[in-house]
This record gives structure tokens, sequence and C-alpha cells, in this order.
């Protein structure tokens, strides 16, 4: 599994660096089982996944594989997608549920 990490990810690791054990054990997991650990999500976030670190607090990825399998591609428009193996992991936010998702 390859596995990447945005920008923003990381500069929200760094910003809410008090729950980056739990941040970093969720991770653990979802690279283990991308889908079963994670959430599908619907409309404008159609081919990502969230999954929560803390009551509060979220990560959003995204697996090439099921973007593929399920046509999501054609909407998320990832722009190196087409040189992106298919067992990869993205992970492109963190941060609390309401703000996360309003970027």
């Amino acid at each position: 599994m390859e596995v990447k990490f945005e920008s923003a990810f990381l500069k929200a690791v760094k910003k809410h660096s008090s729950i980056k054990k739990q941040v970093r054990k969720k991770i653990d997991m979802i690279i283990e089982n991308p889908v079963s650990i994670g959430e599908p999500l619907k409309g404008n976030w159609q081919g990502f996944y969230s999954c929560p670190v803390k009551r509060n607090f979220i990560i959003i990825y995204l697996y090439c594989a099921i973007c593929r399998k399920k046509n999501d591609d054609t909407i998320v428009l990832c722009s190196d997608c087409k040189a992106t193996k298919d067992q990869t992991l993205k992970f492109l936010l963190l941060g609390p549920h309401d703000k996360t998702y309003k970027i």
C-alpha cells in the first residue's frame, strides 16, 4: 500500500499535535483496512471516506482502488490520478467535523 499525505493534512497534524498519537493510530487502522474503517461520503464529497479520530475530529481520505471501481474518479478529478497506483491511500484533511467539511 502506498500512502500519501497532502500538505493540508500534515499542517493540521502539526496544528493539533495534542491528538497526534490518536491520529497515528487511526492512520494505521485505515492503512490496514481502508474500506471497513471509514465511511463513504456523499454529495460534494463523493469518492472520499471519513473516519473519526475522536468525538468531533475526523480524517478525510481517498482510496484510489475504490474511487476508480465506483467511477468516482470522474468526479474527484485528482491531478495525479493516472500516475497513481490503485493501492494508494491519500490522506487529505484532518480537523473538527464541522470545519473540515466546509473546506
